[in-house]
């Protein structure tokens, strides 16, 4: 029995040591450090590391451990291996440093110091690495509402990160969370040759119509030894297609339409993609809808829009998926016009001190309101369709305008442009003119008259007439004549007449030679049509040459004159210029005698130049006469006018050089 006893005593003994000895090792202590830098290895606590002169340090991968450093006597030295050139002693011996980490350096190292050291110690390296900016792929051939089962609608990937990151998707902001047959998430990492993990992840969803702009995005989370971050790739839409559930019609511009206008009448649907569209517009006549012809599948374009426009639209859309067949709602286009403005009378006349009116008259869409416009000031005579011109004269002659706008659409107005004969016996600028031209030069008169009836124009000397008219009640008449002894003895007149009465400009001709100066003038009478402009020039060349005489404008009795370059005649000038010299000869020969006899002195003080000056060579004046005051003549005098005789009322000079 003492024997069993002791037997029993003893195994027990054996199992207790057995499971101290089985005891499982402390936890090791944690190191954490990024892919690149240097992790530093302790062998136990500061304040326990004691004597450290003899210590091994060994690499456990897969329980195994692999002596990789060893310290004697204070001085570290390593073993080959993979570790031979990234080991060293560190802060006095006290910490072993491990450069260049890699993912791969991630496992339990081991130190054992011999006594008195502190004994064994373990570290757990643990190594990070931020994964790069993820990138997103949307799906872009788009996603039917239709569709049985989730399908793809986004990828996103996340490269070289450790170790894997944890991805989470969004839409609209909102996480999205695996959901049976509607939501799956799908998600597998490759490993790198670095050790690095790349993140493949694939949303797939069944969306619905609410869903097409919809906004989607992946995180990615991660940890480092700062602590958990994460980053977020950029927003992505994906095309959903589903059928249309209405059809409208739009019409641009919005508002009032006029005749005129670019008008776009479009058809529209909520379906994506769009149904074919046919337009049509509703036949007046049968009331049944024709389809119209579009360059543009649902869009027609009116340019210009007119009133035959006007008229119910209407669109159907065909949806090619399913067959189903759509009707937008009527809509009613109205093209708003305002066209035949007609003025009574038509060709309005009336004689001097009568009276007239003037009634307009317009077809539109929509209420007119008119006006009466002086054509040619623009000033506005009259707000309303009647325009009543009472105690008439040759001045309200001219252009009248009828404006018949519609206030209720911007824009929308029509003209008539009317001219009001005021009869009367013609009307002349002049009564007489008085003209200087050498002999045989090509004289062109010029000669304009105004009445109603439109007068007609004649002259008394044969030549080379040609007519113009000036507006409605105008005509110039241009007469190209020879200057001849017969011609200034007999001088030009130009009779104007017509069935009220004739009235005639007389041209007084005188041989001279003279160059035009000076400047033009006329009344302005802006109801009657513009005046002749002309601008002399003097020629000094030998060869043929032509002066021009003609009124500016009509007034009562005020002209303006022109003369062209006239030939100069040398033979005159050099006649003259022989006379005075054998004048001056002769003078000189009996001052001379006189002298000789003692009777006057002789000598270069005594002679005198008696040359012309140059202001008065080859002068040709341009004179005009009138029988009317010069305060009713209104002209305005050439640079020499104020050299005038002091009586000289009756002719008027223009020095009509430049």
């Amino acid at each position: 029995m003492r024997l069993l006893c002791a037997l029993l005593l003893a195994a027990c003994c054996r199992r207790a040591a057995g499971v101290l000895g089985e005891a499982e090792p402390p936890e090791p202590e944690l190191v954490e450090v990024e892919v690149g830098s240097t992790a530093l290895l302790r062998c136990g606590p500061s304040q326990a590391q004691g004597n450290l002169s003899y210590v091994d340090w060994f690499s456990v991968h897969r329980e195994k451990p692999v002596l990789i450093f060893r310290v004697l006597q204070g001085q570290g030295h390593s073993v080959a291996g993979e570790y031979e050139h990234r080991l060293s002693l560190r802060e006095a011996g006290a910490a072993l440093a491990l450069t260049h980490v890699t993912p791969h350096d991630e496992r339990v190292f081991l130190c054992q110091a011999k006594p008195p050291g502190p004994g064994e110690h373990r570290l757990q390296l643990r190594v990070y690495k931020a994964p790069e900016e993820p990138s997103i792929q949307a799906n872009t051939q788009g996603i039917s509402v239709n569709s049985p089962e989730p399908e793809e609608v986004a990828t996103c990937v996340g490269r070289n990160g450790y170790p894997v990151p944890q991805v989470v998707w969004y839409k609209n902001g909102q996480p999205l969370k695996e959901q049976k047959d509607r939501v799956h998430i799908q998600s597998s990492q490759t490993a790198e040759s670095s050790g690095l993990y790349t993140l493949r992840s694939v949303l797939q969803a069944q969306l619905r119509k609410q869903d097409r702009d919809a906004r989607f995005y992946c995180e990615l989370s991660y940890r480092l030894p700062s602590g958990s971050h994460m980053k977020e790739s950029p927003e992505v839409t994906v095309p959903v297609f589903y059928p249309a559930e209405t059809v409208w019609l739009e019409v641009a511009p919005a508002g009032p339409l006029k005749e005129g206008d670019r008008v776009e009448i479009q058809c529209l649907a909520d379906g994506n993609p769009p149904p074919h569209f046919s337009l049509s517009k509703q036949d007046p006549g049968t009331l049944e809808l024709v389809e119209e012809r579009t360059l543009e599948d649902g869009v027609l374009v009116l340019a210009p829009a007119r009133r035959e426009h006007s008229g119910r639209y209407q669109c159907q859309g065909l949806d090619l998926e399913s067959s189903a067949s759509l009707l937008s709602a009527p809509r009613e286009l109205r093209v708003d016009f305002v066209s035949d403005v007609r003025v009574r009378p038509a060709a309005p006349e009336a004689h001097e001190g009568g009276n007239l009116t003037l009634t307009c008259r317009a077809e539109s869409s929509q209420e007119l309101e008119f006006q009466w416009l002086r054509e040619e000031t623009g000033k506005v005579l009259a707000p309303q369709s009647v325009l009543e011109l009472q105690n008439l004269d040759r001045e309200a002659g001219g252009g009248y305008r009828c404006v018949a706008s519609a206030p209720r659409v911007p824009g929308l107005n029509a003209t008539r442009l009317v001219s009001v004969a005021v009869f009367g016996p013609p009307w002349m600028a002049l009564r007489e003119r008085k003209v200087r031209a050498p002999e045989d030069a090509l004289l062109n008169l010029t000669c304009v008259a105004w009445g109603h009836p439109r007068p007609t124009i004649t002259w008394s000397v044969g030549g080379t007439a040609s007519e113009q008219n000036q507006g409605p009640q105008g005509v110039l008449s241009l007469l190209s004549v020879r200057v001849t002894p017969q011609l200034v003895e007999t001088g030009a007149q130009c009779v104007a007449s017509n069935t009220l009465g004739r009235n005639s400009t007389r041209f007084l001709l005188e041989l001279g030679k003279a160059c035009p100066l000076g400047r033009a003038w006329a009344p302005a009478f802006p109801n009657l049509h513009p005046s002749l402009s002309v601008s002399p020039a003097c020629n000094r060349s030998t060869g043929p040459s032509t002066a021009t005489v003609g009124p500016h404008t009509r007034a009562n009795g005020t002209t303006t004159e022109k003369k062209l370059p006239e030939p100069q005649s040398k033979g005159v000038v050099i006649a003259a210029v022989t006379v005075s010299l054998l004048v001056l000869a002769l003078l000189g020969a009996v001052l001379c005698f006189f002298h000789k006899k003692g009777k006057l002195p002789c000598g270069r003080s005594g002679k005198q130049d008696i040359t012309l000056p140059p202001s008065h060579k080859s002068t040709f004046v341009v004179e005009v006469k009138s029988d009317k005051p010069p305060e009713e003549m209104g002209l305005l005098q050439g640079s020499r006018a104020d050299q005038r005789a002091p009586g000289d009322q009756g002719e008027k000079y223009i020095d009509l050089r430049h």
